[in-house]
């Protein structure tokens, strides 16, 4: 079991805009640039890496299917190097990182790619699909799609429409 866990380079590309320079490449092509400028700053093999684990907030449209593995078939990655995605919302950039440190840390694995992506203009991003109902008491609710499809019979988020203040109510 490894004491240390070591961040041995970092890569990122160019922030872009809508309809900007960036717009048209494909998130997975994207990666795929990240990835292989890393293993090139870091001399690293290829097949030495264990896993490739990113952050992915919006694992829709263009982003979906395993934002991280379809990166890694786009690069010079040995088609033998796995990955995954983590949505933890804000925090997926970092988890994907806590993972890959705990992975190492625990030595069940000894080289990790941990990072984030998102392409907002490509994603077509669902959250913005909002469903209204009302609750029993009468008052509207606001509720993101997949807690109604998921938790339909037992729970909605009450928005109050004049504080903006949400909660939690069983229905």
């Amino acid at each position: 079991m490894a004491d240390t866990a070591y961040l041995v380079a970092a890569v990122r590309t160019a922030g872009g805009k809508r309809d900007g320079s960036l717009s048209k490449w494909h998130p997975a092509d994207l990666g795929a640039k990240v990835l292989d400028e890393l293993v090139a700053r870091t001399g690293i093999n290829p097949a030495d890496v264990d896993d490739v684990i990113f952050g992915c907030v919006d694992q829709v449209g263009a982003q979906s299917g395993n934002i991280a593995r379809n990166s890694i078939l786009s690069s010079s990655l040995p088609e033998s190097v796995p990955g995954t995605s983590v949505d933890r919302q804000c925090g997926s950039s970092q988890q994907a990182i806590h993972f890959a440190v705990q992975a190492v840390m625990s030595g069940t694995q000894d080289v990790v790619i941990a990072g984030g992506t998102v392409s907002a203009p490509l994603a077509r991003h669902p959250v913005h699909r909002i469903k209204r109902a009302v609750s029993a008491d009468g008052q509207e609710a606001i509720t993101h799609y997949r807690v109604v499809q998921r938790y339909a019979a037992h729970t909605h988020i009450r928005v109050n429409l004049k504080t903006g203040r949400t909660h939690q109510i069983r229905v």
